[in-house]
């Protein structure tokens, strides 16, 4: 990861320059060809947060970690970050930042097949569907730590992950929110997207997804395992969600459409809060972000007034 200028220059047809305000520490040569995110943080000090390195121990190996107490003592509720699909950890350190200030203490997982974590296979991606079980053993990992409960913080797929622990019964009246950054809320409605983004026909989509969910053609794409694409439908088990969640998403996010989070905001206005930016995928704090902090900082203040008017009240019963 560098630094690059925001000044750019024309190049010709969709290319731009920039200029790199730092050496380049993984072989960046001129002229190579480079993904843009919004990852500004490449690790806890960069984020100004003294990150400890852990190991959680998962039913494939053990996924690296950082533990992230906050200054006074560890806290009793926990915030699981969750990065999404071909990003790392490094990214939800946006979010990271948040949390600490909110007094919680973080664990800033890896799951299979990321590129940090353990490699299984043929190290392809299962879209959540085998990633889930690894962060189900930092959860765990969590309360065998001193959590009593959990917020899930979860980016793009690592969102989809938050929702399936969010429902699993082993967790039920652990997990005490979501906060989801342009979260995947339907496999096929993503994909579409994503195939119109690359300029191909919707119907190529649909091309797609057996390839996905029968059992022989998913083997032989690599998957160990056809994906059960329905279990991925929060529009659909939208009745099922029963945690406090926030939503950030941005109107030009071209890979999960921001008109499924409004959806699940429409039929979820009890629990499901929304904040629109005018950003791309995953860019929502890099668009405003100081918006951005304030919007989680003020949910979370508001969950953790909620909860200790709960237990109160659940007291005196």
């Amino acid at each position: 990861m560098v630094r690059l200028s925001h000044e750019t220059e024309d190049r010709g047809p969709r290319l731009v320059g920039r200029e790199l305000l730092e050496e380049p520490t993984q072989g960046l040569v001129v002229g190579a060809r480079a993904s843009w995110s919004g990852i500004l943080f490449a690790s806890p000090a960069d984020a100004g947060l003294e990150g400890k390195d852990v190991g959680v121990q998962t039913d494939v190996g053990s996924a690296p970690a950082w533990l992230i107490t906050p200054e006074d003592s560890p806290s009793t509720t926990w915030a699981i970050h969750i990065h999404g699909l071909g990003s790392t950890r490094a990214g939800t350190l946006r979010g990271v930042q948040v949390a600490s200030e909110a007094g919680l203490t973080s664990l800033v997982v890896t799951y299979r097949n990321d590129g940090e974590g353990p490699t299984v296979g043929n190290g392809r991606s299962e879209l959540g569907a085998a990633e889930v079980n690894d962060v189900c053993a930092a959860v765990r990992f969590a309360r065998e730590n001193g959590a009593r409960s959990v917020i899930l913080f979860g980016w793009s797929m690592g969102a989809a992950i938050a929702l399936q622990l969010a429902t699993e019964p082993e967790f039920h009246g652990v997990v005490a929110g979501l906060v989801l950054e342009s979260p995947v809320l339907d496999w096929v409605s993503t994909i579409n997207a994503n195939c119109a983004r690359s300029g191909l026909p919707v119907w190529t989509g649909a091309l797609a997804l057996p390839w996905l969910n029968i059992r022989p053609l998913a083997r032989m794409t690599g998957l160990a395992n056809p994906v059960d694409l329905p279990r991925f439908d929060w529009i659909a088990r939208a009745d099922e969600l029963t945690v406090p969640t926030l939503i950030l998403h941005g109107t030009l996010d071209t890979s999960s459409p921001l008109t499924l989070s409004a959806r699940l905001r429409a039929l979820r206005p009890d629990i499901v809060d929304l904040e629109v930016f005018e950003a791309d995928h995953t860019m929502t704090w890099n668009s405003e972000s100081h918006r951005w902090r304030a919007v989680v900082s003020s949910w979370l203040a508001l969950l953790a007034a909620k909860t200790s008017s709960s237990a109160v009240s659940g007291g005196a019963d």
